[in-house]
């Protein structure tokens, strides 16, 4: 099972070492980097499942790093806990503001760290995962988990396992955008000898075999895929 990967994007070398050792004794695994154009690149490349960012930063501040991140349809939904000295209710209004979801000011306590990044990551879990897993109906598409059937307009349709999971994972986050690391991550897993240009084979497939509704498989171009919240034609 892989670990649970936090950007980190503080500038000050103590704090920055505080955090990152008490995450990674946690068990967590930890990207650090000081500045905020770079932590906002790394939060792209890394694709982690939170991101801790100070306010005050070089360059890029906090909370311009934040509003570009929730605006970008890649990361959008990565969950963000802003950490700052600055810890008056105009600045906390301001940090939840643009899009973060917890606020911690300085100096804080190890343990207080580990429990707020706990609580947002539970939350965010709770927030991705579908209402019914077992049984999804996305228009004319049914995926029913239980009997590993798929559907469309009535008729079953045959996939193959990966491509199941495929269509499966995208259906469940209507929207979302996946890349192409993260689909061969939770698709295929990560010991599997397989590169992410992988994926688009799989995705070509199952758009064949969905005949006129393949256009429910969005391309990102560069990026990767996500199942349309709205239909969509050539």
């Amino acid at each position: 099972m892989s670990l649970v990967k936090i950007v980190v994007i503080e500038d000050e070398p103590d704090i920055r070492e505080v955090i990152d050792y008490n995450l990674t004794r946690e068990g967590f695994k930890v990207v650090a980097v000081d500045k905020g154009d770079e932590g906002a690149r790394t939060v792209v490349r890394e694709a982690p499942d939170l991101v801790l960012l100070d306010l005050l930063l070089p360059g890029l501040d906090g909370i311009e790093v934040c509003r570009k991140l929730k605006m970008d349809p890649i990361t959008q939904n990565i969950p963000i806990i802003m950490v700052s000295a600055k810890g008056e209710e105009s600045d906390i209004v301001l940090g939840l503001g643009v899009g973060a979801d917890d606020y911690i000011t300085k100096p804080f306590r190890p343990k207080e760290l580990i429990a707020r990044v706990r609580a947002v990551l539970r939350r965010t879990a709770r927030r991705d995962e579908p209402a019914n897993t077992d049984r999804l109906v996305r228009g004319a598409l049914l995926i029913d988990v239980g009997r590993h059937e798929v559907k469309v307009d009535g008729e079953v349709v045959s996939l193959t396992a990966t491509e199941f999971r495929l269509l499966h994972l995208l259906a469940s986050h209507p929207g979302r955008v996946f890349t192409r690391d993260q689909l061969v991550t939770r698709i295929i897993g990560g010991g599997a000898a397989v590169i992410d240009r992988n994926i688009d084979v799989h995705v070509r497939s199952i758009r064949k075999k969905l005949g006129e509704y393949r256009n429910l498989l969005g391309t990102i171009r560069g990026v990767g895929y996500r199942f349309q919240d709205h239909e969509v034609t050539d």
